[in-house]
């Protein structure tokens, strides 16, 4: 039986402290309580673990400002794709710092996708991926680091329309002023490796 076929309904959470303003989503009804219960569970533990790492890469435990939003990217055809970012800078800092993740749900089971259950297996979806990344850098001319060479088989990405993004973290393969890289990829390119059963292949045509 098809179940929550309708957007499930979002309500923001915030958490205000000490210069410290974060505001994250919490879903509402859907058929099954434990499957609203374990995606909330999931998103809160994200938000706490995302300000853990911002101490852990500016090397401090408080901050002069910390704001946290989030973004709904895909709630339809039983997925919820979103995406948690959180802005902090260190007292005295000259720079703050950006993260963001993100996280993608079946709405029916409660599923936490990673990237590599969006494709078929045995598929060389990493090197797929990591070609087409290759070419929007060279496309788009983006200033690098380093020289790429693959994204990772769990590489931060979110669904939008009917397209896959990747990206990276702030100076991970790109300089500060670039921010977030982000690569959006459309499922038409990829269709042949996508496994039809994830909620990556509910965005394409049936």
């Amino acid at each position: 039986m098809q179940r929550t076929v309708t957007p499930v309904p979002i309500r923001t959470m915030e958490i205000m402290r000490d210069g410290m303003h974060i505001k994250y989503p919490q879903i509402g009804h859907v058929e099954r309580p434990h499957v609203r219960r374990s995606i909330n569970e999931a998103i809160f533990n994200l938000v706490q673990a995302i300000m853990a790492e911002q101490q852990d890469k500016q090397g401090a435990h408080q901050f002069a400002e910390m704001i946290g939003l989030y973004e709904i990217k895909t709630n339809e055809r039983n997925v919820l794709s979103l995406t948690l970012s959180n802005y902090a800078i260190a007292p005295g800092a000259a720079n703050g710092l950006t993260i963001i993740r993100s996280l993608t749900f079946d709405l029916q089971t409660g599923k936490q996708y990673q990237l590599g259950d969006l494709f078929l297996p045995r598929s060389p979806y990493v090197q797929t991926l990591s070609a087409i990344v290759q070419q929007q850098i060279v496309d788009r001319d983006i200033p690098m680091l380093n020289h790429f060479s693959h994204i990772s088989p769990d590489q931060d990405f979110y669904i939008a329309d009917k397209a896959l993004i990747l990206y990276f973290q702030a100076i991970e393969i790109t300089p500060h002023y670039v921010g977030i890289p982000m690569f959006p990829i459309s499922v038409y390119e990829i269709e042949n490796i996508i496994n039809p059963d994830s909620v990556l292949g509910r965005m394409l045509p049936a």
